[in-house]
Parts: C-alpha cells; structure tokens; sequence
C-alpha cells in the first residue's frame, strides 16, 4: 500500500445470501493500491470505520454510525432504495452516499421477460397438468403484437423495455419526466391520468419496475383492474403497495385480469393462507427478482470508479457515480 492508498471499510451483513467475502474478494482485485477491510463482527465494524475513508454496505446501525471517523467521506449503499438509512445524520457528518442503481437492471429485466413469456405460452397450466398427470393441448397466447406497459423507466424499467424490443410488441412508458423518453414507444407522464389510464386500457401486460412514492402507493386499485383488459397481466418488482391488494384477489376472483406475476407483495412476506397463493393464474416469487450471481460484480464497478475518483481529487468535479446525497 502506498501512502496515498485509501481504506474501504466493508460491514459484515450480505444480500440475496451470497457471502460478502465474494464483494470483498472483487473489491480488492479492482482496487490493488487500496485498502479493503472486512468488518466480520458488531465490534470489528465499530473499529474499522474509525479508519476508513469509504464506508460500504446494506444498513448502518447508530453504533456503527457514532463511531465514523472524520475521513468517512463516501458510505456506498449496496441497494438501490436509501430511504432506510439515516440520510440527516449522514448529511450532517458530510459523508456522501451512493446506491446500486442499475445493479439489477440485467437480471431484472429477465425476470420480467421471464414471467411475461410464462403467461404468454401458459406454462402455469402445462405445471397444474403436469401434477395431474394429464396430456392435453390447451390454446395458448403470442406475445408478438401485445402492448406492454412499464411502470418506471429508471435502471430497471429500461431493461425491461430493451429485452422487449426483439418481440415485436408496442410499449408504453411511464415516469415522472416523460421529456426524458426512454427505450420505448411512447411515454406519459404519472401527473397525465388520462395517459396513464389509456396505457392500462390497452396493455396486455403491465409490468411494475417504479419506487414506492406518494405518486405511486396504491397505483394500481380496482379501477386500474376494471380498466386494464380481462386478458391483462400484472407483474410487479417494485413494491408491494404500489398494487392494493385486497383489490388484486378481487381482480383475480373476478376475472377482471388474466393473471399476475408478484416479485413483491403487500404484506412482505406473503403469510399462510393469504388468498394469492391459492390461484393457479398467480405466479409469487420471494422479492427473488434482484438475485444474481453478478451482484457483488456489479457492485465492485461502481464502488471502485467512486474510489478512484476520491483517490484522484476528481469528487469535486465530477462526484461520485450514481451519488444520491
């Protein structure tokens, strides 16, 4: 290590239960000239963050944050929402913070790909035969020609769109700053209701991928269901509460859609006996859409472009990559 070398301090908990050493492990072989400390107790992390100059993790315990020396500049967030972390305290302590923004763009733009196939060509229906031992053709749907709505149009939302692009399908985006664009058709605004209707009005899947906000807990409710098609399809990786859910068993009881595919829910976790696992047309998926196995890779790019940047002087500039404070 040089004298001008920097330390990362690293705090113990993992994600998706792949084992932090690989992030450690990935750090390090970016960042030779530096410093990468594992914390693997509640004491360790209370004792390298005194030292270190960058701070990386999923949370940050009042312990831990009480105990940040005076050269934390940067604590690198290891997921893409920040709103659990004491952003006031952090501010106060001059320590900018960064996310995981487009970590999980690839892998969750598959899973939506995925879920929407699934529904396309019924395989829920071949898997209820399957159990039953039965062999019987049963019609099926094309995807090509469908319209397809997607929610938000941040890391997530633009990697939906891009896979969907070799189907042949009209899209339709929605996000805050339609003037921005996107990968896609046509865009609306959240504030267009008239816009943000249609596009369910004619959408044969909708694919949720947004923030949970005041603008879009309880989108989807009983009149976006009466609006959508009966032969629409709801997928949600955002958050549980952006759909309202007594009002999607009704939809599913009803017929008013099709069927849904639910990375998340409303309540997390799902509790036994909930109606939603009962339906054949349901497809639930543990909050499973973020894992891959290029996690912590991913990761390791951002944090170590934001490391040579704070090494070089260059944060004065140009901040850091994907800062969010």
């Amino acid at each position: 290590m040089t004298d001008d070398a920097l330390t990362v301090a690293v705090l113990r908990e993992t994600v998706h239960g792949i084992p932090i050493d690989d992030y450690v492990a990935a750090l390090r072989e970016r960042l030779p000239e530096h410093e990468v400390v594992l914390a693997r107790t509640p004491s360790e992390e209370r004792e390298v963050v005194r030292h270190a100059d960058v701070v990386a993790g999923m949370n940050i315990s009042d312990a831990v944050l009480d105990n940040f020396g005076d050269d934390v500049e940067l604590f690198a967030c290891a997921f893409a929402g920040t709103g659990h972390l004491p952003m006031d305290a952090l501010r106060d302590r001059d320590v900018a913070v960064t996310n995981a923004s487009g970590v999980h763009g690839p892998n969750m733009g598959e899973h939506a790909l995925a879920c929407i196939l699934s529904f396309a060509r019924r395989f829920h229906v071949a898997r209820r035969q399957m159990d039953e031992d039965v062999w019987r053709s049963y019609p099926t749907h094309e995807l090509a020609g469908s319209t397809v709505t997607v929610v938000g149009l941040g890391a997530i939302g633009t990697a939906v769109a891009e896979r969907l692009d070799a189907f042949d399908v009209e899209t339709v985006g929605v996000r805050h700053s339609p003037e921005k664009g996107g990968p896609v058709d046509r865009v609306v605004g959240y504030d267009d209701a008239a816009g943000v209707e249609e596009a369910f009005a004619e959408s044969s899947y909708v694919v949720l991928a947004c923030p949970l906000t005041d603008t879009t807990a309880g989108l989807v409710d009983h009149d976006a269901f009466v609006t959508m098609p009966s032969d629409a399809v709801l997928v949600n990786m955002a958050r549980g509460p952006v759909v309202d859910t007594d009002d999607l068993v009704s939809a599913i009881r009803r017929h008013e859609i099709r069927g849904a595919a639910l990375d998340v829910t409303d309540p997390e976790p799902l509790p036994s006996g909930h109606p939603l696992w009962d339906f054949d047309n349901v497809l639930v998926t543990p909050h499973n859409a973020g894992h891959t196995p290029n996690y912590y890779e991913r990761l390791a790019d951002i944090l170590a472009e934001n490391v040579q940047r704070l090494a070089d002087g260059r944060v004065d500039d140009d901040g850091f990559e994907n800062q969010v404070a």
